[in-house]
């Protein structure tokens, strides 16, 4: 088959490209599961394309994962009109690179690529880590604070780093007999649903994150190794929960919950600390928590109770190639919205702004 050489765009629909991608995928030191087609496409809607801007040379490679989304797919849109945009799926992403990489070069083709292909934006959700990754040829934006768990530390090391609320906390949830069981296969996944279902409900959450029960079959069929379930059992009942995405150098708080009738006997600190624990043991780097709902909240600070020197920034990268598309877009959502009695414009600092 051979991998990539020089710059190229791969489908994960093409049973050809799609192996192409998971093979210099594969070739990356870091294999974030961010990048594997399997886990982009679990973010494509009907008419979206996972696609990898990919470049390979003899020593090293860039993995750029995408969603190609049609424009006229939207109801507020012409159906004849012929422009994409592209966005990262939920996460973390950007051009992933290793090794000795022609940046210039890469830049040209897939600014080429992208006007040629009629893409009018990108939006990417980046990297914690910037030596991960190319410079974004855009506009930079910090988005948000996050929280990375260093597990580069001897356990004990470990407990003194947390707040004492935390081992305060780990010790209650001991003395009451909870425990925490590691589950590769998924097969508590139908109490898993029943806590984060319940736990987006009393958050409030956005729909969006309501994923139905495919999107998580589908994690544990097309991701083997990439991921674990941890639950923890009050009397053999999983009262806390988490879903955690594993890459070759990091770890990831992806998903989960807490039943609220179980707050008191604190499940979710030793939940927390076992996955570390774990993380630890197999060699991780660093155990990426993630941030708040609305900045520096409840939930942000929780997870710097953790982690407290562990705070980075989160940052956005967008581009536009088509100036004159971009505006033309924004004014045919007004259009649409004033046509059915709404009065709508561009929310500040959204991007695209038409998908506001």
């Amino acid at each position: 088959m051979g991998c990539v050489r020089g710059f190229a765009i791969l489908r994960a629909e093409v049973p050809e490209e799609r192996a192409r991608w998971i093979e210099l995928w594969g070739l990356w030191p870091d294999r974030e599961v961010f990048a594997h087609p399997a886990y982009v496409s679990l973010f494509c809607d009907k008419g979206d394309r996972a696609l990898c801007a990919a470049w390979s040379g003899e020593h090293g490679g860039v993995i750029f994962p995408l969603i190609a989304r049609p424009i006229a797919k939207e109801p507020w849109a012409k159906v004849d009109t012929a422009h994409c945009d592209l966005t990262s799926p939920y996460g973390y992403g950007g051009p992933f690179s290793w090794g000795n990489v022609q940046a210039q070069e890469y830049w040209e083709r897939f600014n080429a690529w992208a006007r040629e292909a009629g893409m009018v934006s990108c939006f990417a959700r980046l990297s914690l880590f910037s030596d991960q990754h190319l410079p974004f040829d855009g506009v930079v934006e910090r988005n948000a604070l996050n929280v990375v768990r260093s597990l580069d530390i001897e356990p004990s090391a470990l407990w003194m780093d947390y707040e004492h609320k935390v081992r305060k906390n780990v010790k209650r949830a001991r003395s009451r007999g909870v425990v925490v069981e590691r589950d590769q296969a998924g097969a508590h996944l139908a109490e898993f649903l029943n806590i984060y279902y319940a736990t987006m409900g009393r958050r409030e959450a956005s729909k969006i994150y309501y994923f139905p029960e495919t999107f998580f079959r589908n994690i544990v069929e097309g991701l083997p190794g990439q991921f674990a379930f941890f639950h923890a059992l009050l009397e053999g009942r999983v009262v806390s929960t988490e879903l955690v995405l594993v890459s070759e150098r990091n770890i990831y708080s992806f998903l989960g919950g807490t039943l609220e009738d179980a707050f008191d006997v604190r499940p979710n600190d030793i939940l927390k600390h076992e996955i570390i624990l774990w993380g630890i043991e197999a060699r991780k780097s660093g155990f990426v928590l993630g941030g708040g709902y609305g900045g520096t909240d409840g939930i942000f600070n929780y997870k710097r109770s953790l982690a407290p020197g562990g705070v980075r920034p989160y940052s956005v990268g967008n581009r536009v190639w088509d100036d004159r598309a971009y505006v033309h877009l924004i004014e045919m959502r007004r259009q649409y919205e004033a046509r059915n009695g709404n009065e709508w414009g561009p929310r500040p600092g959204f991007f695209p702004a038409y998908r506001s």
